[in-house]
């Protein structure tokens, strides 16, 4: 009975491994940049029209963090396969073989198909036209995709570009279309702030692995423009948004101002960018976008339709 028990033990504790490998392997620190564009769209989407379904909300989060997860999957995969990643890479899921090649493949399928089935329960559900959402969902599917896949956005430096786009309007406008069920294009005024601090954390993450995707052969963004264009970058990055919001809070109200409270983080994170190892900058960053983006969904929240610029 003694070795029964040992041996359950054994493997209840050998699948609790296998299942945290799984989950860390989807990067869920960096999950913010995916959930607060779903909550801003949202935000909009009440304060503008007064639509909210919960049910809608739920099925869009399922839709964004399933992409989202299954695009970290896709970049370990090829970042493994062209030779990026190494002992000193910060993502060593199948360096370290903590999963197998054809685990991450399953796990990356799998994602997309929960997305998949997310999109179909939300078409039933949502007021909007399903090629209107078809077109937003699948665009950002097959971005999350080509990223570092097929023609490998990332590798030819357009993958801040992708970014930007991806975790900022694409988001927005499809969280709001499907509350909603009509586009407005307003949302891309207020997806800016939130995709230049979410920019933040990719710029951080390239900056950080300059060495080893330069000796990979690969190009981003932060390689082309060096160390200390790179610096400023970052810093841009991350006080635009506040000086917007402080520009918005003048002129319309001072509930704008509840994001510039993260300002001091964002001031200590600019100098460990300048003067410390940068190894955990982007999980750093990532933590100031989640409060930084919550602040910005309240300040929405807490403010009259009547002030709220373009609505």
């Amino acid at each position: 009975m003694r070795e029964m028990d040992l041996i359950s033990k054994h493997l209840h504790f050998s699948h609790y491994v296998k299942l945290s490998s799984y989950v860390e392997s989807l990067r869920p620190w960096s999950f913010s940049a995916s959930l607060i564009p779903v909550l801003l769209g949202i935000a909009i989407a009440y304060k503008s029209t007064g639509a909210f379904s919960i049910v809608a909300l739920l099925l869009t989060g399922l839709c964004a963090i399933s992409v989202h997860g299954a695009g970290n999957i896709v970049n370990t995969y090829f970042d493994y396969i062209k030779g990026i990643d190494s002992k000193k890479s910060d993502d060593r899921t199948l360096v370290d073989q903590i999963l197998s090649i054809d685990e991450i493949v399953a796990l990356g399928a799998f994602l997309y198909g929960c997305g998949c089935i997310g999109f179909v329960l939300l078409t039933a559900l949502s007021p909007a036209k399903v090629v209107h959402l078809a077109l937003v969902y699948f665009g950002g599917l097959s971005s999350s995709f080509l990223y570092t896949g097929g023609i490998g956005l990332k590798y030819i430096a357009l993958g801040d570009v992708l970014i930007l786009i991806i975790f900022g309007p694409v988001t927005v406008l499809f969280s709001y279309l499907a509350q909603v069920g009509q586009i407005e294009l307003a949302t891309i005024y207020y997806a800016i702030p939130l995709a230049l601090n979410t920019e933040a954390i990719l710029h951080s993450n390239n900056t950080r692995d300059v060495k080893t995707d330069s000796k990979a052969g690969i190009v981003t963004l932060a390689i082309l423009i060096g160390p200390g264009a790179s610096i400023l970058l970052f810093a841009l990055l991350l006080f635009i948004p506040y000086i917007i919001f402080m520009v918005v809070s003048v002129h319309t109200c001072r509930w704008f101002l509840l994001p510039v409270l993260t300002m001091p983080y964002a001031f200590k994170l600019e100098r460990e960018f300048r003067q410390v190892s940068m190894q955990d900058i982007p999980q750093k960053t990532a933590k100031l976008n989640f409060i930084f983006g919550i602040l910005y969904v309240l300040a929405i929240l807490m403010s009259d339709k009547s002030v709220l610029p373009f609505l």
